[in-house]
């Protein structure tokens, strides 16, 4: 059996887009997919607001916390996608980067959320589509 593709989503302060980004894949790809998420500088905790978002979509974010990215989580990711995250994301020949600009809801209020978590889950379901054909 072939390994599950995994894919690893990078923003700053891993605290809004790339934890709606990973809660996404998990929830919509039913576990097929591996999933990761880290920030180079991250906050103390999950945007209250992208947490608040998600929970509208039925996807409880409340218990994840943000995370240090590290160079063994990209060595380990078939996919890097980064959300603002400039020149601090290490890069890996081999890799497949794609770069989401999205705009970032630190300090947004959950109207301001909404589309940006809208626009996040409809890039989730083109790339669940390129990475699990069948699905």
């Amino acid at each position: 059996m072939d390994a599950k593709p995994s894919v690893l989503f990078v923003c700053i302060h891993n605290a809004g887009r790339s934890q709606m980004a990973a809660a996404y894949l998990q929830h919509l790809s039913a576990g097929q997919i591996e999933v990761r998420s880290a920030g180079s500088m991250p906050a103390d905790r999950v945007n209250p607001a992208a947490v608040e978002a998600m929970r509208e979509e039925g996807i409880d974010m409340a218990v994840e916390t943000p995370k240090i990215l590290t160079i063994e989580a990209v060595q380990a990711s078939d996919v890097v996608i980064t959300m603002g995250c400039g020149d601090t994301c290490p890069v890996f020949p081999g890799k497949r980067y794609e770069d989401w600009k999205l705009d970032d809801p630190a300090g947004q209020g959950i109207e301001a959320v909404r589309p940006i978590r809208d626009e996040i889950r409809a890039r989730i379901e083109t790339l669940i589509g390129e990475l699990l054909p069948q699905h």
